[in-house]
């Protein structure tokens, strides 16, 4: 069973960065592919960003695609999401997800709620 834990979220002005760190434990975090998903108030969950179990291609929706950077430390058995340009629109709460093999993903983290101010 992996555990997942996101932090780093906060209330930021239009325009402002910030990163979002997802740690996980229970399992061999090396092995599982990474993303991040977003849900806004009213609205049903997105996804924001996926990258491979090794850290190499990584995939983005347009909305974000050229803003936000996705990474992992499997030394670390962390997952980022470096958002930079940050717009209104973009606020919402922030999910981490593991997936260990294709199809839906495994595990899920509680959620980092992000507010950008304009």
């Amino acid at each position: 069973q992996v555990q997942l834990v996101e932090s780093g979220g906060g209330l930021v002005q239009a325009g402002g960065s910030l990163r979002l760190s997802c740690a996980a434990s229970g399992g061999t975090f090396s092995s599982y592919d990474m993303a991040w998903f977003r849900q806004a108030p009213g609205k049903e969950r997105e996804f924001v960003a996926h990258i491979t179990y090794s850290g190499g291609p990584a995939y983005y929706a347009d909305s974000v695609k050229g803003r936000f950077t996705i990474s992992k430390d499997n030394a670390k058995n962390t997952a980022y999401l470096q958002m930079k340009s940050l717009k209104p629109e973009d606020t919402a709460v922030y999910y981490c997800a593991a997936q260990k093999d294709v199809g839906a993903y495994d595990y899920w983290g509680q959620g980092t709620q992000v507010t950008v101010s304009s």
